[in-house]
């Protein structure tokens, strides 16, 4: 059980909940520097996440863990409510 801990836990805003059962769709903002420029941008990405008990909301942050794949688009499930949103 140890290994689990290993695991990529990334953090993002809950984009869409409540439409598809057990499944909330998160997007994650991450800040890169061009390598050309040197500019500093945002970029993000959106990722299906596993939600057991459908107690996420939309603009909730949530903590993500890597896990095995559980349907064709979802790798990641809930392991906390950072923040609800108001």
């Amino acid at each position: 059980m140890e290994s689990r801990n290993m695991r990529n836990t990334i953090q993002g805003v809950v984009e869409k909940a409540g439409t598809m059962n057990k499944t909330i769709v998160v997007k994650v903002t991450y800040r890169v520097k061009d390598p050309l420029y040197k500019k500093v941008v945002q970029k993000s990405r959106k990722f299906k996440a596993h939600d057991e008990n459908n107690e996420c909301g939309v603009g909730d942050v949530v903590q993500l863990m890597e896990t095995r794949p559980l349907s064709k688009e979802k790798r990641f499930r809930v392991v906390k409510i950072v923040e609800k949103a108001e």
